[in-house]
């Protein structure tokens, strides 16, 4: 007996449409905020780093659902629709507004099944569940370890490293900084339940680790400064 093929129900040329459709709403969203945006000087509140973050998430959930056995198209299109309201909505109700415009776009372009329009939107509405995350389907929980994992590692490091000029801080705090990274990424680690997601959490993790030391290597005030007293360290070769 041969082996099923199922055939997916998004083309690529689809998704590109979906992916220049999520970066033009983010753009309009930006432009049409009063009085400059909100926190417009920070660059994560850009539309740009907005759109490079859901790409990351896309690119994790993904990887993880292949993995983990789940319908990788359904990971793939609730990431790209799961922060599509981050810069126009509240917090609390980005991710049910989300899951409304990821309906509306579903349901107008294309012909998608309607049971695959059901479990993208579930996906979308429950990203920001805070619960065990195997309570949720498998798809969702991707999409949730995906939006983790994208703030650990080196891109989470470049970032609050990069918060730290928009903050007016000295280089001697990135020790602190990259503490705050770890803090994260322990916590991320903690939440993720899949084989996939906790490998790549401790990879990433370990990165951090090694920047820190090498931070404190090179620049031992740095140390003192942020513990309050003198450590001896291995230097790294």
């Amino acid at each position: 007996m041969g082996v099923e093929i199922k055939e997916s129900p998004v083309a690529e040329s689809e998704f590109e449409e979906m992916k220049e459709f999520v970066y033009e709403y983010l753009s309009a969203s930006v432009e049409n905020e009063d009085g400059g945006g909100r926190m417009r000087w920070y660059p994560w509140h850009s539309a740009e780093y907005r759109f490079n973050h859901i790409l990351n998430v896309v690119d994790l959930a993904e990887t993880i659902a292949e993995s983990e056995g789940a319908d990788v198209d359904v990971a793939r299109v609730a990431a790209l629709f799961h922060d599509i309201a981050k810069l126009d909505a509240d917090q609390d109700v980005h991710a049910e507004e989300g899951a409304r415009i990821a309906r509306k776009y579903l349901e107008t372009h294309g012909d998608f099944p309607d049971s695959f329009v059901e479990e993208v939107c579930k996906a979308v509405e429950n990203h920001s569940y805070q619960g065990e995350v195997t309570d949720l389907p498998l798809e969702t929980q991707c999409l949730i370890e995906a939006d983790l994992l994208d703030k650990v590692g080196a891109n989470g490091t470049a970032l609050m490293l990069l918060r730290m000029g928009y903050e007016a801080r000295t280089h001697m705090d990135a020790a602190e900084m990259v503490d705050r990274v770890m803090e994260r990424g322990k916590d991320a680690a903690d939440r993720v339940r899949s084989d996939t997601a906790e490998g790549i959490a401790h990879e990433r993790l370990k990165r951090v680790k090694w920047f820190r030391e090498w931070l404190e290597a090179e620049v031992p005030e740095m140390d003192r400064e942020h513990s309050g007293s003198p450590r001896g360290h291995e230097r790294r070769p």
